[in-house]
């Protein structure tokens, strides 16, 4: 197994995608000039989230509810219990404050859709096929932890008016109305409702552009990543360590509800890559706008700075040999 695992890893490392992610790291540490407009940017999210939404919706349609509905339920369970048991981990073993704590949490509950298509396209590259309705199982897992690292983070403030009123609100409508989440399920569904007829009238258009885009796109997340990597020292050793050991853990608890949730290979691998993630866009919003008392370079640099380029580089072929030795 550990042959195999070494092997995994080279081959995703010279991936064109994750060498694009690489090239933009280098360029941040050397101090490069390079940069992306926020517009680009921007732009090349909607794209990649609308093409995954709209696959995985056409793959719904194809496969039925039925069959999507158990291992849907289950990623949205793994979503919601990860926070329950990370808040008292970084509380008392980190030390961290107890709204900081909360924040993290919802992070390390959360799902990064870039690592998710980065697995995917990993499992492509390596003829692996897994399953197309897994979008759904990214679709379900983003909220759930967000709104119970918020309910934590609010509860260890102590009695306060409106906590489960008007904040609460405003919390349920960050996240399930932010731009990730709404523009998943909003083309999930639109996917779901035209079915392979709709598929081949876009698929010149998201099908065929998909690993250019996705290439540009890790390269503008290596040069994030890489000016965030200033902020390890405000972290301290105790986070760098979590952010690697618990996504480990995380990957591998993913893949054992994969398995059991039916799924094959490939989509219990997935299944273990999103449970692994940790989300630095629909999370982060969330907590500037919930708990503003938290740090973020405590949520967002762990997430950002450690785990994503863990899982990208070196997280995913370990999830996918893990899966294949319990799943085969």
């Amino acid at each position: 197994m550990a042959t195999d695992i070494i092997q995994a890893i080279s081959t995703n490392l010279l991936s064109p995608a994750v060498l694009f992610f690489g090239l933009g790291l280098i360029a941040a540490l050397l101090k490069s000039d390079l940069k992306f407009p926020e517009a680009l940017y921007v732009t090349l999210t909607i794209y990649l989230l609308a093409a995954l939404g709209f696959k995985g919706g056409v793959a719904i349609s194809e496969a039925g509810i039925a069959t999507v509905f158990l291992p849907a339920v289950a990623a949205m369970a793994l979503g919601a219990v990860i926070p329950l048991w990370i808040y008292p981990l970084l509380r008392f073993g980190g030390r961290l404050r107890p709204v900081d704590a909360a924040a993290v949490a919802a992070h390390y509950g959360s799902v990064s859709a870039v690592t998710f298509i980065t697995a995917t396209n990993y499992l492509k590259g390596i003829n692996e096929p897994y399953e197309n309705y897994a979008t759904a199982f990214l679709a379900v897992m983003e909220s759930p932890a967000i709104v119970v690292g918020v309910v934590l983070g609010k509860m260890s403030l102590g009695p306060q008016p409106g906590i489960f009123g008007g904040s609460l609100r405003k919390v349920l409508h960050e996240a399930l109305l932010g731009r990730s989440v709404f523009l998943l399920f909003g083309t999930l569904v639109a996917g779901a409702l035209c079915g392979k007829a709709g598929m081949d009238r876009v698929e010149p258009f998201f099908v065929g552009p998909f690993q250019g885009v996705l290439a540009l796109f890790l390269l503008e997340m290596g040069l994030v990543a890489g000016r965030r990597l200033e902020d390890l020292k405000k972290v301290g050793p105790f986070l760098v360590a979590f952010a690697i050991v618990l996504p480990l853990l995380h990957g591998f608890l993913g893949v054992v509800v994969g398995k059991y949730a039916g799924l094959s290979v490939g989509g219990t691998t997935l299944m273990g890559v999103l449970a692994a993630s940790a989300s630095y866009i629909a999370a982060p919003a969330a907590m500037r706008l919930s708990l503003p008392d938290a740090n973020p370079a405590l949520y967002l640099t762990p997430s950002l700075a450690v785990t994503f380029p863990f899982n990208v580089g070196i997280g995913i072929p370990i999830y996918y040999a893990f899966a294949r030795y319990l799943v085969s």
